[in-house]
């Protein structure tokens, strides 16, 4: 397992530093930094604050997943399915949090409201080519293989 330092910035004083749940988490909790409870009416969406700022390493990126729990019980995951936060990125961290549900959602004051996965990625060079190359699927797509 590979360690990297990310530094962080407080936005404000009581914003909660991200948490890993267990020792070998990809994900580290993300949590509301409100300063009062917030309510998402059905299928509507909220912007949550976390009150940190990150510097993520140049060739990483900081992605916004759903928090497994959260999602499945309560329905609140983020509006986007994927937030992507960039290495330049230098704002507040906010999770649009979308409720899923026909009822009524309230998140509360340091609630965990998301995970933070940071990854490597790579930024390619396309090349225009009139051609690629052949593979056995070729261009089959949505459900081509025959199985869900």
């Amino acid at each position: 397992m590979n360690k990297y330092n990310v530094n962080i910035k407080k936005l404000n004083e009581n914003a909660i530093i991200p948490t890993y749940g267990t020792e070998f988490a990809a994900g580290c909790d993300l949590y509301a930094c409100i300063e009062n409870n917030v309510t998402i009416a059905p299928h509507e969406t909220a912007f949550i604050g976390t009150g940190i700022a990150l510097e993520i390493p140049v060739g990483f990126a900081g992605l916004i997943y759903a928090r497994s729990g959260l999602a499945c019980k309560s329905g609140l995951a983020p509006a986007n399915k994927v937030g992507v936060i960039d290495a330049d990125y230098r704002g507040e961290i906010k999770v649009a949090l979308h409720n899923h549900t026909n009822e009524t959602k309230t998140v509360g004051v340091g609630e965990r409201v998301a995970q933070l996965v940071i990854t490597p990625y790579i930024v390619a060079d396309f090349t225009e080519v009139d051609e690629l190359n052949d593979t056995a699927r070729g261009a089959g797509g949505f459900g081509s293989t025959g199985k869900n």
